[in-house]
């Protein structure tokens, strides 16, 4: 019997999920909690839930003690001052936060952040305690023109500039296909764990095959219950950070406890 892919490689998965800008503070609570109640026998992999600002909080409690972890969407990189509107680093440890995602397409192409503050978010979140996600992918347009390594390798290189190599025990890369988030399209396993495999390749370069080897590597795109077993066989992929489906306790538990 041929050995599946998802032996190969000893990195631990990490379910990710992205709330976005829904829900309330009733729901978040309600969804967290079935989330906490519908993992408590899930040791394998580490699991992670993003809300919005205003209902941190109101997660932060209903996941304390269990396996769920807590992460927001967003941050400035300044430590604290006249920034209205913006969240520090230190604010999000305070709730208490783990992660926060940084680089989202969302981020970069909705409200224009470009690689260069994508940098500073980085830098800043890691020299504070925070571990990062890191969103990288490309637009349809780039996609089409054959121009998907030349942007996954310069967000890559410009969203850890500065970063040493020791730091990277607590970075984690998304790799979200623009063209796949929310449209319900989605790059075939193959396809997704071929850039994956590139994106190693460069980390490879920049820092080290160690390194590399290393980092856990997720795919973000309309990742759904009737996908996620075929994504997470493969073996550059190792783990997802999912949008509308982790908005369900019955689709994102069904995420999570992905089998191959």
């Amino acid at each position: 019997m041929p050995r599946k892919e998802r032996e190969v490689t000893m990195r631990r998965p990490l379910m990710a999920g992205n709330w976005k800008m829904f829900l309330d503070i009733p729901g978040a609570g309600k969804l967290a909690e079935e989330l906490v109640s519908g993992t408590k026998n899930v040791t394998d992999r580490d699991i992670l839930v993003c809300p919005s600002f205003p209902l941190l909080s109101r997660v932060a409690q209903a996941v304390e003690g269990s396996a769920v972890q807590l992460g927001a969407q967003n941050l400035y990189y300044e430590e604290s001052g006249v920034f209205t509107g913006e969240v520090s680093a230190a604010m999000l440890r305070s709730v208490p936060c783990s992660y926060v995602i940084v680089g989202h397409s969302e981020r970069r192409h909705v409200f224009g952040e470009s690689d260069e503050l994508v940098g500073k978010k980085v830098a800043s979140a890691l020299k504070q305690g925070l571990r990062v996600i890191l969103c990288v992918g490309e637009l349809l347009e780039e996609r089409e023109e054959g121009n998907t390594k030349r942007v996954v390798k310069r967000q890559i290189e410009r969203g850890l500039d500065g970063v040493e190599e020791a730091a990277l025990e607590d970075v984690v890369v998304a790799y979200e296909p623009v063209w796949a988030i929310g449209t319900g399209k989605t790059a075939t396993p193959k396809d997704a764990d071929n850039v994956h495999a590139y994106i190693r390749t460069v980390l490879s370069t920049k820092f080290s095959k160690t390194a590399a080897s290393e980092m856990r590597i997720l795919y973000g795109g309309s990742v759904k219950p009737e996908n996620v077993d075929g994504l997470m066989a493969k073996a550059n992929i190792d783990g997802a950070l999912v949008g509308g489906a982790s908005l369900k306790s019955e689709s994102f538990l069904r995420i999570i406890k992905f089998e191959t």
